[in-house]
């Protein structure tokens, strides 16, 4: 076996015996799962595997909700590699990635996108998220997932615009989704309606308002093919910095990131098992993407050579709230699928939970007092689980003399970015659109008034038979069963001002009766408003 085929990571450090080791290609099929206390050193681990993966050559992707790891690593591409990376920074606002969730998406997958989405927004307004919003937001991102050219702005524009919603519903061939949209959301009371989907146009208008989240997540066509990306090898640098882009929209785009690789390894079952190429993920602080769907990923994954490391500080983070309650099926999908559990320094509950993994080499109180860069690991080999052992993860790797970050950049930014104003004036273009949409359904068709003879414009096609008013004649037409009930009690009807008995004109009786027969007939005529 070549040596680059082991991930050299830490060297024993029993009875002072140090001894380098790593872990083999293969094992790595079966994931990675690190967790510890901040600053114990759980992403030098991280870098110091990422940086072998880099340079010899393999398909890497890495996740990073801080941007300090994600930095660090451009400085460690080798100048083969400068066209293999593709670097994801949403911070960088004048150059924006297209990137769209919903694009061409396998009807066998949809659902993963759609619980995907669910989870995030479980996981950010778990305490405002119901069960009546989730309903509806998830039957309305599998209908827009069926129809081509839409994104995550077409979840609003679907809620409110009945005859944008009409039209998506009578190309949905999902019985299910299609019968919720005609059997039930159709039949909803207008109040109700209004009620169900104001606050999910709330929290999705939270993200989509943000000139930074609306310029990615906009955009119909992605430029980055994460299916290409994998099979290719290439080397996705997602810089999710929460200090720059804030919190909710870093866990929103690592959900996004996260599925999307899923999806794109999943589609993988085309190719022989034995020709896929291995992928690497490295995911920190990954509880921040641990969405039920995320299981998912994890029970999948190896037969697509999707290979997780996986790094977070509590195993409490692991746990989603749902409506019924607080769920672990993350939390046991990680403890049931994982090769490899590598422990630094943990707080009393997690070592009382990760006893059982180490007993009865490690106890609690050993879990508890680990030194900074010491870890207790579980190793997969050979396909077997080890017995747990303690190691020392080894030192930051030296930076490069030379690095080509600024390069790097400059040629991702060339070939997967798009100006910001060029961006900005076709979504301009779409809201317009929406808008010249809305103007049509409403265009005027000229007609003559039916009562006096004038030109006038009216919402519905003259037809010879229908009547016709202007707007002066059909105010009159309204305005005249008030002024029936005026003459019915006694009062004249006359446009004039009231004179003075002396200088008052012989005034002309009113036929009530006859009046009011001529305004219903009238009334009956006047077209619907809708129309």
């Amino acid at each position: 076996m070549e040596d680059n085929e082991i991930t050299i990571f830490a060297e024993t450090n029993f009875r002072n015996q140090r001894t380098r080791f790593g872990i083999k290609k293969d094992d790595r099929r079966r994931h990675m799962y690190i967790v510890g206390k901040t600053g114990m050193g759980k992403t030098v681990l991280l870098e110091n595997m990422a940086i072998q993966d880099i340079q010899n050559g393999h398909g890497v992707a890495i996740v990073d909700p801080h941007g300090e790891f994600a930095e660090k690593m451009l400085d460690f591409v080798p100048s083969h590699r400068i066209n293999d990376v593709v670097y994801f920074n949403p911070a960088d606002i004048d150059h924006p990635i297209s990137f769209n969730v919903m694009e061409k998406v396998d009807p066998e997958y949809r659902h993963l996108v759609a619980s995907g989405l669910m989870g995030v927004f479980k996981k950010i307004w778990f305490d405002m998220w119901s069960a009546r919003m989730e309903y509806i937001t998830y039957n309305t991102v599998l209908a827009l997932l069926e129809y081509p050219g839409t994104t995550l702005l077409s979840v609003n524009r679907m809620l409110s615009d009945k005859d944008y919603r009409q039209k998506i519903v009578e190309k949905l061939n999902d019985p299910t989704v299609k019968a919720f949209w005609v059997n039930e959301f159709a039949k909803y009371p207008e109040r109700f309606r209004e009620e169900a989907v104001a606050p999910i146009q709330n929290k999705v208008g939270q993200f989509i308002a943000t000139p930074l989240i609306r310029n990615i997540v906009g955009q119909v066509k992605s430029s980055i093919d994460m299916r290409k990306i994998i099979d290719e090898g290439k080397i996705l640098i997602v810089n999710l910095s929460k200090g720059k882009i804030g919190e909710d929209a870093s866990n929103l785009l690592g959900a996004l990131v996260v599925t999307r690789l899923q999806l794109a390894a999943m589609s993988r079952v085309d190719v022989p098992e034995e020709e896929r190429k291995d992928f690497y993920l490295y995911v920190d602080e990954f509880q921040n993407f641990a969405t039920d769907a995320f299981a998912t990923i994890l029970s999948e994954a190896r037969k697509y050579r999707l290979c997780l490391i996986l790094t977070h500080q509590y195993i409490a983070q692991l746990d989603t709230m749902t409506d019924k309650g607080k769920s672990t099926r993350v939390r046991d999908a990680v403890f049931g699928n994982v090769g490899t559990i590598i422990v630094f320094r943990v707080g009393a509950a997690d070592a009382e939970f990760l006893e059982k993994e180490f007993t009865p080499e490690f106890t609690i109180d050993d879990l508890v007092n680990l030194d900074k860069y010491h870890i207790y690991l579980k190793l997969m080999i050979d396909g077997a689980a080890s017995r747990a052992f303690s190691a020392v993860t080894l030192p930051p790797f030296l930076k490069p003399e030379k690095s080509y970050r600024d390069k790097i950049i400059a040629v991702s930014r060339e070939r997967y970015t798009t100006p910001r104003e060029e961006i900005e004036q076709k979504l301009a273009k779409w809201s317009e659109a929406v808008k010249t949409e809305r103007e049509e359904k409403k265009k005027k068709f000229e007609a003559i008034c039916s009562v006096c003879g004038k030109k006038t414009t009216v919402v519905f096609q003259p037809d010879g038979v229908r009547p016709v008013y202007c707007p002066d004649c059909l105010a009159k037409i309204k305005e005249a069963p008030q002024k029936a009930e005026e003459g019915s009690s006694g009062a004249s009807i006359t446009p004039q001002k009231q004179l003075s008995p002396q200088h008052s004109k012989p005034r002309k009786e009113v036929d009530v009766a006859e009046l009011r027969k001529t305004i219903e007939e009238a009334m009956k005529q006047i077209p619907p408003k809708d129309q």
